[in-house]
């Protein structure tokens, strides 16, 4: 991945996952009534605080608050830049 962009301290660059096209049962769901995804991938990750080291690394899938980060548009695509204590689990 080509990405240019390097987090300080505690912060984690993430890719939002796409937000649900259809429902469970099958119910197409339009555009603007498409729920902000609160998944994704962690693509870079800062140096970790001095006494706080980083939990999350590079490909790990997260959860994350729903108005966690900064929404940020790098090379086309949709980015989060959010600190780790957003970060509510890996799964």
């Amino acid at each position: 991945m080509g990405i240019n962009i390097k987090p300080l301290a505690d912060r984690v660059l993430v890719e939002p996952a796409p937000a649900e096209t259809k429902t469970a049962s099958g119910i197409i769901i339009p555009d603007n009534a498409k729920e902000k995804p609160q998944k994704g991938t962690v693509v870079a990750v800062g140096n970790g605080k001095k006494d706080e080291p980083l939990t999350v690394k590079v490909g790990d899938t997260v959860l994350y608050s729903k108005y966690g980060g900064t929404d940020l548009k790098l090379e086309g695509k949709d980015y989060l830049m959010m600190r780790e204590s957003d970060i509510l689990g890996i799964i």
